[in-house]
């Protein structure tokens, strides 16, 4: 319901008035169409939400976790590291679910990256493997803007490392701000997430040794150098390794986020939210295709190189 709606409401209402309401009565006729109109124009949206969050809040059936719970009734504080050169979707594509899981529950987020101001997404000039620089200046810009730096960051219960080509400036430059960071707050927080190339900062963090974990599979080989004793799972859009949950490349993130937010705070309200943005995710955190595409060694090439996966049902019967 629009202002254009209430006007043409108007418009019917005014001249039904001509033919069948006494000239006395229609000024506060029109003014109670206008205002119940307006009200509901204006409550309708809101009214919405409440309603899909009270059919939701309903599944007094479904079994909670002790995680879960304790989650869902704290104010839980995630920082998003980020850095010149970042992947767009490896940052936008979780922060949707995240920014939307903020309304039924408490969730603060800070962009944490080395000084505060806008962060390009545009890399800077780097070195291609064969040492020729890659000038990509040309490329489409979308800046993001750090609210904190490394000092500067507030206590954190979730950190979300992104991926993106910069990390190729950072290394040449020998810039351990990130794993400094990473490496300085593992002890201190309850879960860490990347996304993409991201895990190489895990990697060179030293959180990694005697774990699995899962990259991109379009540079696998550069990725996988970093870290000792790591268990690199080849064939994995997304793994956990208890507080440590890597994913593959980009939109493996999205997929990764979906099944994270689930294990916080269970599948009533997470899903709903999915359904909501209309993306069916990946639920089977062993489907990747792309090991096979991007010819990574020990790949699971029985795999289906295709899959389809529906919209998440509100209240499955169990989880993946």
């Amino acid at each position: 319901m629009t202002w254009l709606c209430i006007m043409e409401q108007w418009q019917v209402l005014n001249s039904r008035s001509s033919r069948h309401v006494r000239t006395s009565q229609t000024p506060q006729t029109i003014h109670h169409w206008v205002r119940a109109l307006a009200m509901k124009a204006f409550f309708a949206p809101a009214l919405a939400v409440l309603g899909q969050w009270t059919h939701l809040s309903s599944a007094q059936s479904y079994p909670f976790t002790a995680e879960q719970e304790r989650n869902a009734n704290r104010t839980l504080s995630v920082g998003y590291v980020v850095y010149h050169g970042y992947t767009i979707l490896d940052v936008f594509g979780p922060v949707q679910f995240l920014s939307a899981l903020s309304w039924p529950f408490n969730i603060t987020l800070s962009i944490i990256a080395k000084e505060t101001g806008p962060v390009h997404s545009r890399p800077p000039v780097h070195h291609g493997p064969n040492g020729s620089e890659m000038d990509m200046s040309k490329m489409i810009d979308a800046q993001i803007i750090a609210t904190h730096t490394f000092e500067t960051a507030p206590p954190l219960d979730v950190i979300i490392v992104t991926g993106g080509v910069g990390d190729l400036t950072l290394m040449e430059k020998k810039d351990r701000s990130i794993e400094d960071f990473i490496a300085s707050r593992f002890d201190k927080i309850e879960y860490i997430l990347s996304v993409c190339s991201g895990s190489g900062f895990l990697a060179r963090a030293g959180i990694l040794d005697g774990r699995r974990a899962t990259a991109t599979k379009s540079v696998w080989s550069h990725i996988t150098r970093g870290g000792k004793n790591v268990t690199w799972v080849p064939s994995a859009r997304w793994v956990q390794d208890g507080k440590i949950w890597t994913s593959s490349g980009v939109t493996a993130g999205m997929d990764m986020m979906v099944a994270f937010l689930r294990h916080i705070y269970g599948d009533p309200v997470v899903n709903n939210s999915v359904n909501n943005a209309e993306y069916a995710p990946h639920v089977d955190p062993s489907w990747d295709p792309f090991s096979i595409v991007h010819k990574v060694p020990g790949a699971n090439t029985s795999i289906p190189m295709q899959s389809l996966v529906g919209p998440l049902t509100e209240y499955p019967e169990s989880s993946p």
